[in-house]
């Protein structure tokens, strides 16, 4: 790096030449090379330093800038090489400006203090009425902050995340903001202690105050016209845009927000989409997606949600203010107007349908219609995990992971079947079965944690859950065994032997990282013994269990194989898993078959309503099929096809390797 020095009398004279002035040109010091001619109708205060201005930027439609500065008010800063600086309404003060960055046309610029940058900001997530507050950083995962707002009953637990936190924010506090290098800062109003990353674009935006700007070469973040932002942290990859506003936020990686979107006290983690509405004290974890007009989602944990148009919560009964609180599991869905009183709990991947009042709770019923009907909450158990959208949820959601940033900081396990679901599932059909039992076995109606299930529905919810379980099973015995000649039963014996014993109990979702509950404690604990430094630390721990995901998978399946076949793995036999692959591959075929007719039901008359609206029903079809193709060429169609050929040729070859052993 260039030394800097001072001006020399000709370059006084051809700044004074130039319209600029300083309180004191001894505090004004420049890198060799420094052309005084790139710098025109300007005012230094405090000390500056100045890089060399080099660079000639092309602008849209041809229009060219040379670097330097032109028309500003510059106080204590240190501005980088081949920057551009014009047009400055007010000043800029207290920054240190990186290489090739421009900036033009803004109203301020400014650090006033002291500062972390929107760090150390209490956010009131999940309880519009306080008492889960979780302090946002920079480095701040969707896990901890899991822990933060729902492990409240643990003070050790809290006060030794709140330390990590604290010490990241003393590391990035200053008086001096930084903008990084090729940052972008256009036609912009007041922005205020709010510290830049490199690569950003921040163009059009009304206001920013006290914040920080995560973005990076990799992973670039766009700030657009009318956006205001205030106690905030916005990670690499992520659009703000359009008019949104966001009030005491952390905005996750590769995050989507604007349509005029309005967010306070809100924790959006990576891939959430927000447009046209609102959210309050929402903990929207990975993928939660709101699209359109009045919809509000408040007071609520969600992840890898889809909020249909007008979708709302309340959190207010106007007894003890609003201080009620709800969970939607993950990949659950909201349709048109549907409605939530909390307190409640919702299962996951449950439609969620109409008004519900009664406070439900359906965690243990996953993959369920939730339907108002005759003022009732009805509940279909395992209705889900015949629908066609569910399956191309699973399948999209890899596909839309937008992050660039080498450093993720939340671990996503995108698994539809895994051992936290399939728990549910087993504890689904004890539930259901109890139900029978209890009420007795021709009851038309079963009521179950302010639901209504009728008899059809929990048959058929049994039928589909086991039909799950199996499909789970198989697909982890078969991938277990895959690749492998073997010799003898003693060598699958070993091979179906677990690499830990950390997979076997309860499984949780924390917040898209699922996981034994064992290691939750032992992580908890591991916090409490204030074993992590930092909270780098405890972000690269998240990585390591979610690298280990299938080997405590297994630990898990084998342990529930065994208890279906009421065998320990040396018992097991050739015939006992010839078996479960011929189950595994009639699940598959069964539910893919049930799959397959569900997308027809897209291709049907009915739903050719509304198509060749001029013409007879031979324009009709042809109108139809011209919009949306014929049913067997269609891509999904034709993947579950294939899914049904490649799983039972799968099976197939596993069974051909092993059953001469």
């Amino acid at each position: 790096m260039n030394a800097y020095r001072n001006l020399n009398e000709k370059e006084i004279q051809i700044l004074t030449s130039q319209n600029c002035s300083a309180e004191s040109w001894d505090s004004i010091k420049v890198k060799e090379g420094f052309d005084a001619h790139k710098v025109v109708n300007t005012k230094f205060t405090g000390t500056i330093k100045l890089g060399n201005f080099n660079n000639c930027y092309c602008l849209e439609g041809g229009l060219k800038r040379e670097s330097g500065i032109y028309n500003a008010k510059i106080h204590n800063c240190t501005i980088g090489d081949d920057v551009y600086i014009g047009d400055i309404r007010n000043y800029i003060a207290n920054y240190q400006i990186g290489n090739n960055t421009y900036i033009e046309n803004i109203d301020l610029l400014v650090v006033t203090k002291k500062s972390s940058f929107g760090n150390g900001t209490l956010v009131a997530t999940l309880n519009e009425g306080g008492g889960r507050e979780v302090p946002i950083c920079d480095i701040l995962s969707a896990h901890t902050a899991y822990m933060m707002s729902l492990y409240r009953h643990s003070k050790t637990l809290i006060g030794n995340i709140h330390k990590l936190i604290e010490k990241y924010c003393d590391s990035v506090t200053s008086e001096v903001g930084i903008i990084g290098n090729n940052v972008i800062i256009k036609n912009c109003g007041t922005i205020k202690n709010v510290k830049i990353g490199d690569n950003a674009s921040l163009e059009s935006a009304s206001e920013l105050v006290n914040g920080s700007i995560n973005s990076n070469a990799s992973a670039p973040v766009f700030i657009g016209t009318k956006v205001i932002a205030k106690d905030f942290i916005i990670s690499s990859g992520s659009e703000i845009t359009e008019g949104a506003m966001i009030d005491r936020c952390f905005v996750g990686q590769a995050c989507q927000i604007g349509k005029q979107y309005s967010a306070t006290d809100t924790l959006f983690f990576c891939n959430c989409q927000g447009f046209h509405g609102e959210s309050a004290s929402i903990f929207a974890g990975p993928f939660t997606v709101s699209h359109h007009k009045s919809s509000l989602l408040i007071a609520g944990m969600f992840s890898f949600l889809n909020a249909g148009s007008g979708s709302n919560q309340s959190n207010h009964m106007y007894k003890l203010g609003p201080i009620h609180q709800g969970i939607v599991e993950r990949g659950s869905k909201t349709t048109s107007d549907s409605y939530i009183l909390w307190p409640a709990k919702i299962g996951a991947f449950t439609l969620i349908m109409g008004r519900h009042t009664d406070h439900p709770d359906t965690t243990n019923l996953p993959f369920s219609y939730l339907i108002e009907h005759d003022n009732e909450s009805r509940l279909v158990p395992g209705a889900n995990l015949r629908s066609v959208g569910t399956i191309r949820d699973a399948q999209k959601w890899p596909k839309r992971d937008k992050r660039t940033d080498p450093n993720k900081l939340d671990q996503i396990n995108f698994n539809l079947l895994s051992p936290y679901t399939i728990q549910k599932m087993v504890e689904g059909i004890n539930i259901l079965k109890s139900l029978q039992k209890i009420a007795g076995f021709d009851c038309e109606k079963y009521y179950y944690h302010n639901t209504v299930i009728k008899i059809s529905s929990l048959k058929k919810g049994m039928q589909l859950y086991s039909m799950g379980i199996t499909k789970f099973l198989g697909n982890s015995i078969i991938k277990r065994l895959e690749n492998t000649r073997f010799k003898s039963i003693e060598e699958i014996r070993e091979r179906l032997k677990p690499d830990t014993e950390y997979g076997l109990g309860e499984w949780v979702d924390m917040a898209g990282l699922i996981l034994p509950k064992r290691i939750v404690e032992e992580l908890i604990l591991n916090i409490k013994n204030e074993k992590y430094n930092s909270l780098d630390e405890l972000n690269t721990q998240y990585a390591q269990i979610q690298n280990s995901y299938y080997k405590l998978e297994w630990t898990w399946a084998i342990k529930q194989i065994e208890i279906s076949l009421d065998k320990t793995i040396d018992e097991i036999t050739i015939e006992d898993i010839i078996k479960l692959v011929n189950d595994w591959k009639k699940a598959v075929i069964d539910l893919d078959n049930i799959l397959y007719e569900d997308a027809k039901k897209e291709f049907t008359l009915t739903v050719q309503t509304g198509f060749g609206a001029d013409g007879d029903d031979e324009e009709k079809q042809k109108d139809f099929e011209n919009v949306r193709g014929v049913f067997n060429s269609n891509p999904f169609v034709l993947e579950v096809k294939d899914h049904i050929l490649r799983k039972e040729a799968l099976g197939n070859e596993l069974i051909e390797r092993i059953k001469d052993i």
